[in-house]
């Protein structure tokens, strides 16, 4: 047992270990036990004195109360003195036996992917209508990467690569992975994709509809079965410019402008859109009748129209990357936006941590919220009522046919070994290929 003793303050922990101990032996116990004392002599010394006129016999209680009360108050003050002491030193001990060293604070994520960087500005440039730009930069990441190959084959024996067969066969892979997504980026089609997106876009802010609702038909089978009313919302928009007529509109005075052009577009063009917009079909046909005094009738909002064509630009602009399997806004822009908004916040926090010595203990996430415009908010948390736990691209949350949200492994333990399921928040009972998947 002594050789013990002996050894312990060898150790780097041994001066920590005996202020931990003096740490316990300094509590508060005795400061609160002098608190409760000075209440209970205060509560005696009312009690004596409660209804007694008595002044001389009242002062006489209070003079005997005075140096009971200060020594105890002396006590509870070296009590805190003693704790406050004991707390420095534990302090100063951890630092000791914990030496500083630099925090990972200044890790760059992306470092290992700069073929993800790559694309994600090749795609920006080809999104934002800079062709030649986009093909100069396409041009030398492929003459870099080629450089590349080039170099990693002449570092490599023959002997070398028999042994890590398996590992360049995964490498090479991966290689042919990014090569296809560059090479989609140098494919003209895509570059013709967006040229054409850009040329419509040019008309409808000149409010020349045609182009835009040409693109919209042909392409109508895959706006619809994403939901989308883009095409209807476009020949809306173009019988309300027809029904402004020449004198707004600036389109020829003849028998396809004004009311009567737009009654004929209506007859040419709404029909087949009765299954599923009668009711605004019907309303823009009714507001004929208030042509005279268009401003006073109930219809007057529909023909508003000072941001109308704004609004189309971009479902329109939403829905042509849609089809091509984009997001409506270049993930290059938004990523900026939302790193420069969240930058002060961030720079402020790595401050703070440095000085406290501490770490970022968060693993691909923020250690904090960052406030961004509901615009910039993709990705919602959604927590299954039933598990309790967060749902994820493996296991995403599936609407029930009577509106109730579940993730989806907790829909199959439900449904246990059959494929019907009962719902644990309501009566409704339904078939697992009913549920349907929510995108986060």
């Amino acid at each position: 047992m002594a050789g013990a003793e002996d050894d312990m303050p060898s150790s780097p922990f041994g001066p920590l270990l005996a202020e931990v101990a003096r740490m316990r032996k300094s509590n508060l116990s005795a400061a609160i036990q002098d608190v409760d004392s000075i209440i209970d002599l205060l509560t005696a010394a009312r009690e004596e004195v409660a209804g007694d006129d008595d002044a001389n016999k009242i002062s006489m209680a209070m003079t005997m109360l005075q140096n009971p009360v200060k020594a105890r108050l002396e006590s509870t003050t070296d009590n805190l003195k003693n704790v406050t002491k004991a707390q420095r030193g534990f302090g100063k001990a951890l630092d000791r036996a914990l030496p500083h060293r630099e925090l990972p604070m200044e890790a760059d994520a992306m470092a290992d992917h700069p073929e993800l960087i790559n694309r994600a500005i090749a795609m920006h440039l080809l999104r934002e209508g800079q062709f030649s730009v986009a093909s100069a930069f396409l041009r030398e990441d492929h003459e870099r990467h080629e450089q590349k190959i080039i170099s990693s084959l002449a570092n490599h024996n023959e002997s070398s690569r028999l042994d890590e067969d398996g590992d360049d066969e995964m490498n090479r892979d991966d290689d042919e992975d990014d090569d296809e997504d560059m090479q989609r980026l140098h494919s003209a089609d895509l570059q013709d994709k967006f040229a054409e997106m850009y040329s419509i876009l040019a008309k409808l802010k000149e409010r020349n509809l045609v182009s835009a609702i040409e693109w919209a038909r042909i392409n109508n089978p895959k706006l619809e079965a994403k939901g989308s009313n883009l095409e209807f919302e476009l020949c809306k928009l173009q019988f309300v410019w027809l029904f402004k007529g020449p004198s707004i509109n600036g389109l020829p005075d003849d028998e396809n402008n004004g009311q009567m052009g737009a009654l004929a577009y209506a007859r040419q063009h709404f029909a087949r859109f009765q299954s599923r917009h009668i009711k605004e079909i019907q309303q823009l046909c009714c507001a004929m009748i208030y042509a005279s005094n268009l401003e006073e009738s109930p219809y007057r909002q529909i023909f508003e129209i000072d941001s109308a064509f704004d609004d189309v630009s971009t479902s329109f602009t939403r829905e042509f990357c849609s089809l091509l399997g984009l997001s409506a806004e270049s993930p290059l822009y938004m990523a900026v936006t939302a790193g420069s908004i969240a930058l002060p916040r961030l720079i402020k926090y790595t401050t703070y941590m440095k000085e406290k010595k501490t770490e970022w203990t968060t693993e691909n996430e923020l250690a904090f919220e960052t406030p961004l415009p509901p615009s910039m908010i993709y990705h919602p948390i959604f927590v299954c009522p039933v598990s309790k736990e967060q749902t994820t691209e493996q296991n995403p949350p599936m609407m029930l046919p009577c509106g109730h949200v579940l993730c989806r492994d907790s829909l199959h333990n439900i449904a246990a070994k059959g494929s019907r399921y009962k719902c644990p928040y309501c009566p409704t009972e339904g078939h697992l290929r009913d549920a349907i998947k929510i995108t986060m």
